[in-house]
């Protein structure tokens, strides 16, 4: 799935404590630290480098890793539905979830790998003791049946908060819509973002059930500094996303002002989408549609008006009579000239399932994206899901809207403020 190093040889330090010790902010953890030689850095097809012993921090007290944060190669993507009515159960899960993310981020197990006692069970499942943090980022969101009346927080709702319309375009299915909570673990080790989910789902057996997860892989959005991926279409995707520290705090983060929720200043709202792709219907589709679809050239990524990836798109350019680039194509009904000003920081990933009852490839993208306002989606979505090109060829089929708070301090959690 990626250029990984065939040569995971760690050195171990330690051993972990049983997962019961994340019961209480900070909980301490004795575990296994990776290391790695130069030799375990390999390079991937592009060229990047992926170092497996890049550790991002947890207790910032600013903003979530996982949003900002250069985008990694894989993500799994989960949500779940709390089977608690206990202010205090939710409570306690919050505290426990953020110091297994510590430990995790760090390249730590959640708990003991190999237990003293032949009887005892490991507090962490094991697949990633030997991988390193793997660049490891876990960010959590909480959804609107937080604040219904199950736990008495209607008072902290988050001012934007609410589930979202019925889109133009939409063929949600219920499996695959909404989640009271969302984890969302990106690494450059497939495996690595696997164990925390996996280890954090267990964490809160009794308190949340799973509800539907996607994993990704090839990531479809770029960053500050990344190269342009592809999607499964094969056309470069992010060209234009919002990468600038400016435009990040423009577009992205909450500052505690107009009505928002104090505590959830240096937080965001993201928005995840599960978008089915009709693979098959688009291979047999001519080079041409394709490109008048996107409104881009598949092979260099440079807008219909121009002959550079990064040129900015010229939507009056006119050329045998019409315009160069369509207006029903997914780079003008997109893009911010025409919409306002409105922009969201894209992070989504290639995903696939297999094949469907039908015989088909059943693929497609995880569409992940942060806003201060989850109106900007709304509007966007309205406006592609009426007149998109590319509806022909996908399907949005999952769904969920969730407020991400600000990291915590050191001896916080995650969402502490809601108890206060």
């Amino acid at each position: 799935m990626s250029g990984l190093s065939t040569s995971r040889r760690r050195l171990i330090q330690g051993a972990g404590v049983g997962a019961g010790a994340v019961v209480a902010v900070g909980a301490g953890f004795a575990g296994g630290r990776a290391s790695a030689d130069a030799a375990d850095i390999p390079a991937t097809d592009d060229g990047e480098l992926v170092d497996l012993n890049v550790e991002h921090a947890f207790y910032t007290g600013s903003h979530q890793a996982g949003i900002e944060t250069p985008q990694q190669r894989h993500t799994v993507f989960m949500t779940f539905d709390l089977t608690t009515t206990s202010k205090q159960d939710l409570q306690v899960l919050l505290a426990r979830w953020s110091a297994g993310i510590a430990q995790l981020q760090a390249g730590l197990p959640v708990g003991s790998v190999q237990p003293t006692n032949p009887s005892g069970v490991p507090g962490d499942t094991g697949e990633a003791y030997d991988l390193g943090p793997a660049s490891l980022t876990v960010t959590l969101g909480l959804g609107p049946g937080v604040f219904d009346d199950r736990f008495g927080l209607a008072d902290k709702k988050p001012k934007l908060l609410a589930d979202l319309p019925q889109l133009p375009s939409d063929r949600l299915r219920p499996e695959l819509t909404g989640g009271d909570l969302s984890l969302q673990a990106c690494a450059d080790d497939p495996q690595v973002a696997y164990h925390a989910i996996r280890d954090l789902a267990r964490l809160g057996r009794g308190t949340v059930n799973t509800r539907w997860t996607v994993m990704g892989f090839g990531r479809a959005s770029a960053g500050k500094g990344q190269t342009t991926p592809r999607n499964l279409m094969g056309f470069k995707d992010g060209t234009r996303n919002v990468k600038e520290p400016a435009q990040i705090d423009e577009h992205v983060w909450l500052d505690g002002t107009d009505g928002e929720q104090a505590w959830m200043s240096g937080g965001s709202y993201m928005v995840a989408r599960k978008i089915q792709m009709n693979i098959e219907i688009w291979d047999s589709s001519d080079i041409t549609n394709q490109e008048q679809v996107f409104g881009r050239t598949k092979g260099e990524g440079a807008p219909l008006s121009g002959k550079k990836e990064f040129d900015t798109p010229d939507f009056h350019k006119v050329v045998d009579g019409k315009p160069a680039i369509p207006p029903t194509s997914h780079v003008a009904l997109a893009a911010p000239e025409n919409n306002d000003g409105i922009r969201i920081l894209r992070r989504g990933y290639n995903y696939t399932d297999g094949i469907n009852d039908l015989g088909f490839l059943d693929a497609g993208l995880l569409f992940v994206a942060y806003m201060n306002d989850p109106d900007s989606f709304v509007k966007l979505q309205t406006k592609l899901g009426g007149s998109d090109k590319l509806n022909e060829y996908i399907a949005h089929i999952g769904s969920g809207i969730f407020a991400v708070p600000p990291a915590p301090k050191k001896g916080h959690y995650l969402g502490e403020a809601l108890f206060a």
